[in-house]
């Protein structure tokens, strides 16, 4: 498979070692990865950062199920944003979920086995739509590893967005009663792990722009002031590397979104 190549290559976001353990609290807010141990995983982070998706994937996937979390992390993110097919897009989380499932049986307290898992089963749901995802039973699957994740990794603010998201798709789609009583989605759960995430990663523009699309989809024009506040606070947050820069686009696309309504 050819990988689109990033399309914003910045000098600042390319880092040596040393200078990515600086910035690595910082860049790793979200997702709570521990500094790797072995260079070759650091190797592999450089190259993440700096968009080199690929580079990083190979690298993470060669070390083993200890590269996972890196490798899982640049696959899943070029899926998401480059990959222009939804077919390769679906095979690709498809492919991530199942290997997430191998590693959680090897690594059952590491919480980014959970984490990717839920992320690439989620973002597959939306692919396929979320009505159907919930038919095949993938909305428990998504909750039960978001869960684990959140229980092993309190602070993974990345695993509450994903939380909060759940809770608020399953409401958008199925609707405050079917969603409640059966796949226990709640709007206070959605908006309580949005708080959390928020109050753990207050920098994230990605938190604000999905926190965001949260509140459209669970109350509509009854929250747009704080909807337009989100959206705005998301629009000034400076890019520190190539995931961040992706999502700058996806803020300055939902703002002109905005605009057209």
């Amino acid at each position: 498979m050819a990988w689109t190549p990033f399309p914003y290559p910045d000098p600042a976001y390319v880092h040596t070692p040393a200078s990515l353990a600086l910035a690595w609290p910082r860049l790793h807010a979200g997702d709570c990865e521990a500094w790797p141990q072995n260079p070759r995983l650091v190797e592999a982070w450089i190259a993440f950062h700096a968009g080199e998706f690929e580079h990083a994937a190979r690298i993470g996937l060669d070390v083993g199920v200890n590269g996972y979390a890196v490798a899982h992390k640049a696959i899943c993110i070029y899926a998401q944003y480059l990959e222009p097919s939804l077919m390769k897009k679906l095979a690709t989380f498809e492919c991530v979920a199942e290997r997430c499932e191998r590693q959680q049986l090897e690594q059952p307290d590491n919480p980014a086995g959970f984490y990717w898992h839920a992320y690439a089963l989620g973002q597959y749901s939306q692919g396929i739509s979320v009505v159907k995802a919930l038919a095949q039973g993938l909305g428990a699957k998504v909750r039960g590893s978001l869960e684990t994740a959140i229980r092993l990794a309190p602070q993974r603010a990345d695993a509450q967005v994903a939380l909060g998201i759940y809770h608020a798709e399953i409401i958008d789609k199925a609707g405050a009663l079917l969603g409640g009583l059966t796949y226990g989605a709640k709007k206070d759960d959605s908006y309580a792990a949005f708080e959390r995430a928020l109050a753990l990663t207050p920098d994230s523009a990605i938190v604000k722009v999905r926190y965001a699309r949260a509140l459209q989809m669970l109350d509509g024009k009854r929250k747009q002031e704080q909807v337009q506040a989100l959206y705005q606070a998301a629009a000034r947050c400076v890019a520190q590397d190539a995931l961040e820069r992706l999502d700058a686009d996806l803020v300055r696309r939902q703002l002109e979104e905005e605009v057209r309504i």
